[in-house]
């Protein structure tokens, strides 16, 4: 016997083929306890979805890349929202509450690199692309010779530019490659020591309207604190 009859529910998230897949793992983990869950994905385009060139490290704490989710929540065009924990602005929008925040499944930052090569290995003056400040400052920090080069895009188009930037390694959240399969890229996990992550990386984030009891009691089981 089903709870949830005939309903289906619909989720705000990115387009991108990494949003796509954390909408699975959630889905996944729901049905681990609601087997009848139904669910639709609704792709929506946010503004740091289209702005390829504004610094990550400018809008960080901002809703760069959840207000067109957030805001389809609040209209009712969605039912549910699933983010990227980091991506999460500081503060959230009247009317809505974040229900649960899933455990990380890897917290750490990765190295891709040309010849796999780890981060003691890369040549002085290496090209090393990166987005957000954090890993900026403690990558220069730990080796001032670094040239650190601004990248943006989805997992996709900065693996690319690995080449068509002429650079020599980039660094990425590691639970991005896992979730799309690409682990085998990775050439270190880079020792906490040296790169310090987001505390939120690896974990999603699930937004609801907050006068949605019926959500909040179905999806806070996935909380992991």
């Amino acid at each position: 016997m089903t709870i949830f009859g005939r309903r289906t529910y619909r989720i705000g998230t990115r387009r991108s083929p990494l949003a796509l897949k954390q909408v699975e793992e959630v889905l996944t983990n729901l049905k681990k306890f609601y087997p009848d869950f139904k669910a639709e994905m609704i792709g929506i385009d946010t503004y740091g979805d289209k702005d390829k060139i504004t610094p990550i490290w400018k809008v960080e704490g901002t809703d760069f890349f959840t207000r067109e989710i957030e805001e389809a929540l609040l209209k009712g065009e969605v039912d549910f929202a699933v983010h990227s924990a980091k991506d999460l602005p500081d503060k959230i929008p009247d009317g809505l509450t974040i229900v649960a925040i899933t455990k990380s499944i890897d917290p750490y930052d990765a190295l891709v690199s040309k010849n796999n090569l780890k981060i003691d290995e890369l040549p002085i003056g290496a090209k090393i692309g990166a987005s957000s400040f954090r890993r900026k400052t403690q990558l220069k920090k730990y080796r001032d010779d670094f040239r650190i080069i601004d990248v943006r895009g989805d997992i996709e188009e900065r693996l690319k530019k690995l080449e068509t930037d002429n650079l020599d390694a980039i660094i990425v959240a590691a639970c991005a490659l896992v979730r799309l399969g690409l682990e085998c890229k990775i050439a270190q996990r880079i020792p906490f020591e040296i790169l310090k992550p987001h505390p939120l990386q690896g974990s999603l984030a699930i937004e609801v309207r907050g006068d949605n009891k019926e959500l909040i009691d179905l999806l806070q089981i996935l909380d992991g604190n």
